[in-house]
């Protein structure tokens, strides 16, 4: 259960990072031009305009919803887009933001959506938005690093003789690892083997 919240709170902190990151970069566009979104590389990823064109709310009457284009400006195919549009009044304090999102994104396509949820307090002067998911097809992620052949086997090599002497009450006899050596011990023939522990 641990592992689970770690990795959770990590994916939660790589999207934090690329939403971050890609936010520096929105800037404000008047209300008749498109505002863009980046990638997290830094590159025009969306481009949005809006259609609802009547925008003056209040605090006591705000704007619930508006209409908008996505247009995907990249080469990658979304599957989803989601992101927030933010709205500022003309001193350049914000004064409402909603949240969009689309299914299916390809290269060149754009796609009506809306902003539901949204509650603009005022008649804004500039927008901006800012995606905060880009999601690709699984195949069109960065390539894994390739997989280095194995090494070709080499042919097993045996192990260089090693000699040693084994001394018994001051005679030295030569033992070879795993050639036996013969001695007499007592009546009887012993047979002694050296071999390499496994």
């Amino acid at each position: 259960m641990k592992l689970l919240n770690i990795v959770l709170c990590l994916v939660f902190l790589v999207y934090g990072f690329r939403a971050a990151v890609a936010q520096q970069g929105e800037q404000r566009a008047p209300l008749s031009e498109p505002a863009i979104a980046f990638d997290s590389k830094g590159l025009n990823a969306i481009e949005s305009r809006l259609l609802t064109t009547v925008l003056s709310g209040s605090p006591d009457s705000p704007v619930t919803n508006v209409r908008l284009v996505l247009k995907n400006n990249s080469p990658t195919f979304f599957t989803y887009v989601s992101g927030w549009a933010t709205f500022y009044d003309a001193g350049g304090v914000r004064c409402g933001e909603g949240q969009f999102k689309a299914d299916a994104l390809a290269p060149g396509e754009s796609v009506e959506t809306d902003t539901p949820g949204l509650r603009l307090r005022c008649s804004p002067a500039t927008w901006r938005i800012v995606a905060t998911n880009l999601l690709t097809r699984t195949k069109e992620m960065a390539p894994a690093e390739p997989v280095p052949p194995p090494p070709a086997e080499a042919p097993a090599e045996r192990p260089a003789t090693v000699n040693f002497i084994i001394s018994i009450d001051g005679e030295e006899h030569p033992i070879q690892v795993n050639n036996p050596l013969v001695l007499k011990l007592g009546n009887r023939d012993r047979k002694i083997v050296l071999r390499s522990a496994p």
